[in-house]
């Protein structure tokens, strides 16, 4: 093996897979509970943009930003997917109200009158 032609791996960014395993876990979180989504994905947020202030500093010492990308990536649809969620909540809350979601029977009238049947 030719000497000058081999270049060392660089290191591993801390926080790339967390994020990226964060970002997955967002997605599906939001899926199932909207909070703890959120939660998951705000915290993959924050550990890919320390990751990202690490690899602008020194680019050529890291090989793994594109695993902080793709958890970037990933923690941002988590978190827009919770505030879609959580703005369809209150919309319902606010269109159907709190009165009418205690009682089933006004709670499918007023869903009929939204939908016009």
């Amino acid at each position: 093996m030719n000497e000058q032609n081999f270049q060392p791996l660089g290191q591993k960014l801390p926080n790339a897979t967390a994020s990226l395993v964060l970002g997955i876990l967002g997605i599906l979180g939001t899926c199932c509970y909207v909070v703890p989504g959120l939660i998951m994905g705000i915290i993959g947020l924050i550990l890919a943009g320390m990751d990202t202030k690490k690899y602008k500093a020194n680019p050529a010492m890291y090989d793994n930003y594109s695993t902080v990308k793709t958890g970037k990536i990933l923690s941002i649809i988590a978190i827009v997917i919770s505030f879609i969620f959580i703005a369809f909540v209150v919309w319902m809350f606010a269109y159907i109200g709190w009165e009418n979601m205690q009682n089933e029977e006004l709670m499918n009238q007023r869903i009929e009158e939204l939908f016009g049947q």
